[in-house]
């Protein structure tokens, strides 16, 4: 072997060795605002952020995420976390904890 790093094809051959094929395209996601129209847009925290409650495979989530505007809409970004009702909870009890620690850190 080579030592080098890359998806083995055959014994001693590797994908990025000679390939004439390039990778298949990522397919671009369909109007992702569909998706987010069943959400409850419980606050916005800054312009761009904002704290929401939807439903993703049956199970409720509480979404904090960054939007940006695409062709006049508000669409939801990457950057964001999505919480199941267990870690909601966990981290709603611990709501004091965190704004002691805040309090101790300004």
């Amino acid at each position: 072997m080579s030592g080098r790093l890359g998806k083995r094809k055959e014994e001693g051959e590797y994908a990025s060795e000679g390939d004439s094929n390039p990778p298949p395209k990522k397919s671009s996601r369909t109007d992702d605002s569909d998706a987010d129209a069943d959400a409850i847009v419980v606050c916005e925290i800054s312009k761009n952020r904002r704290v929401s409650v939807r439903s993703f495979g049956g199970k409720i989530m509480v979404d904090i995420r960054e939007f940006y505007v695409k062709d006049g809409k508000q669409m939801p970004g990457r950057k964001g976390i999505s919480l199941n009702m267990d870690q909601w909870n966990v981290l709603r009890d611990h709501a004091d904890e965190i704004d002691e620690a805040v309090a101790e850190n300004s």
